[in-house]
């Protein structure tokens, strides 16, 4: 980030607290730049501020925040999910079509793609719609599917969103997690979560697991896939090279291909 655009957000910051919201077309008259520069600001202000509707708020705001929290689930082993983001943003092909569930761990993705390159994203998470419409990635075709809304997930459930998943050609999935665990599988913690990520895991070419290593070793209360579901896990840290251990030693199994980043 130049010194520029460093100060465009921190005054961005000082007037959404003063301000509360801020359209980014009046963000961009008083910067005197662009919207897509302000768009680009936004992308790496590191989630500390977000666009909701063409509007700017701080993350702590109010409506943004909800029981689930985002701003600290972003915080949370931010370095080991960039990472992560880094090597998955590599698996990514021109006229792919790829699916993308809800959370928090796979919004840097988007930053590390070519924005050149041909895609469709397809994800029933709002806040995953808004990380791509912040990028301005003019050649990203984006597949928001709908129903009914779940605020402590920013995501959208119903059969009707199952119904349109199943008849999409997904070439990679990449799914996120609450708990993986050897023995009893990935899991989330919201209910509403596992037949959207199960549909996508039935229907796509290829299937990524992807989750930072503080959520290794942990059952979470609503379980959508086995280990052996996926074809390859993306994670981190000294508790992801212990996991590559324990598969190592229990042969016999169609693990994961496993990479610790």
């Amino acid at each position: 980030m130049n010194s520029r655009s460093a100060a465009r957000l921190q005054w961005l910051q000082d007037t959404l607290r003063a301000e509360g919201m801020l359209p980014i077309a009046e963000a961009a008259q008083r910067c005197q730049v662009s919207e897509m520069t302000i768009r680009r600001d936004i992308a790496a202000s590191q989630d500390t501020i977000v666009s909701l509707g063409g509007r700017l708020l701080l993350a702590e705001h109010p409506q943004v925040a909800t029981g689930y929290d985002f701003a600290a689930q972003q915080d949370s082993f931010a370095q080991a999910k960039q990472r992560m983001c880094d090597e998955a943003a590599r698996m990514v092909e021109a006229d792919d079509t790829i699916f993308v569930d809800c959370g928090t761990t796979l919004i840097p993705l988007f930053a590390q793609l070519d924005p050149n390159m041909p895609l469709t994203v397809v994800t029933y998470a709002l806040n995953v719609a808004n990380a791509i419409e912040q990028m301005a990635l003019p050649h990203v075709r984006l597949v928001l599917l709908g129903g009914l809304y779940y605020p402590v997930s920013q995501s959208f459930g119903g059969e009707e969103l199952v119904t349109a998943i199943r008849r999409l050609g997904i070439n990679k999935a990449f799914i996120s997690a609450a708990g993986v665990h050897v023995d009893k599988g990935v899991s989330c913690f919201h209910f509403h979560e596992v037949v959207p990520k199960q549909v996508a895991l039935e229907t796509a070419v290829q299937r990524i697991l992807v989750v930072d290593e503080s959520k290794l070793d942990l059952v979470r209360p609503a379980f959508f896939a086995d280990l052996e579901t996926f074809d390859v896990m993306l994670t981190s840290g000294a508790a992801g090279e212990a996991l590559r251990d324990t598969l190592v030693a229990r042969p016999g199994h169609a693990w994961p291909t496993l990479k610790v980043l």
